[in-house]
């Protein structure tokens, strides 16, 4: 299995063509992309690569075809949360088959009468019986199924559980996960929010897995190693910089163009053909204007 030390993955975007299947041709420039970048590991069909959206069949032709172009020389992990340990279980075994090195369970998206032991359960079973190193996606408050701090807590202490994509932006949350590492120094802690790099580092994060890491992915290696030499200034103007790129890609702070300004943006940059969702999200004027002065000012760290 590869090395879980990297400090920068992307949780990447999912290339579609005009009739809304996967552009393989694109998948192969974003790998290639991500590795001029400096990205480490990549994250497919998460929230940011329209997992819970795409097509069985869309979804093996990505990870198929990201594991032909990377060449083993990433490490690729795979979302395979669904609503019972069963399914959760087939989803990790397709996985495997593919290529995958990582199978990465998020909140389930449908669950009557949740309970703590229900959710438990489901999340252990799936772990234990897992042909694949276990990933966990957790979205804390934001999930359409909330996991209780009781049970991340006991998610955490199963072996197989060597990842941890945290986009909770909740600081209890970051304590139980880093009580866990402490425990099992071998978990490696990856903060998801992209606006908050600095402080989770700060705290003792080993990293960074980031929705925007096919275009941020190079400045935000360089956030990493300004916390690493203990140069805050540093650090937090870049921090300042990242955030300002992404709410121009994402429509401002209100996140108008999440997906289709992501998408519009690698349309713009040559690696993908189309900025189609399927969530369907708008791209309104502003944000093409937005992006277009992003690519003018950021040149440097968006195609370094």
């Amino acid at each position: 299995m590869h090395s879980l030390n990297s400090c920068v993955w992307s949780a990447a975007p999912t290339p579609l063509t005009e009739k809304m299947t996967v552009d393989t041709t694109a998948v192969h420039r974003m790998v290639k992309h991500h590795i001029r970048l400096g990205v480490r590991g990549l994250f497919l069909c998460g929230t940011n690569g329209e997992g819970p959206w795409l097509p069985e069949r869309e979804k093996r032709r990505l990870i198929e075809a990201a594991v032909r172009f990377t060449e083993r020389k990433l490490p690729i992990a795979v979302q395979v949360t669904d609503n019972s340990a069963a399914r959760i279980l087939e989803n990790m075994q397709t996985a495997r088959d593919l290529g995958a090195s990582i199978a990465v369970i998020a909140p389930p998206y449908f669950m009557v009468n949740v309970t703590a032991k229900s959710i438990r359960d489901l999340y252990v079973e799936a772990i234990r019986k897992s042909p694949l190193p276990v990933g966990i996606y957790d979205r804390g408050a934001l999930g359409p199924v909330v996991v209780p701090d009781s049970v991340m807590q006991a998610v955490y202490a199963e072996p197989k559980v060597h990842l941890v994509k945290d986009s909770s932006s909740d600081p209890a949350r970051r304590e139980i996960a880093l009580a866990a590492r402490k425990r099992r120094p071998e978990l490696r802690l990856l903060n998801g929010n992209e606006f908050r790099c600095v402080e989770y580092l700060q705290a003792g994060y080993d990293g960074l897995l980031l929705g925007g890491g096919v275009f941020n992915g190079f400045l935000a290696s360089r956030i990493v190693e300004a916390v690493s030499v203990g140069d805050a200034q540093l650090a937090d103007r870049l921090q300042a910089r990242m955030n300002r790129i992404v709410w121009s890609v994402y429509g401002g702070k209100k996140i108008r163009c999440w997906l289709s300004g992501e998408k519009k943006l690698l349309v713009e940059m040559g690696i993908f053909r189309t900025y189609n969702n399927f969530p369907n999200y708008p791209l309104t004027t502003s944000c093409v204007q937005a992006i277009k002065r992003v690519i003018e000012k950021d040149a440097d760290v968006l195609l370094p």
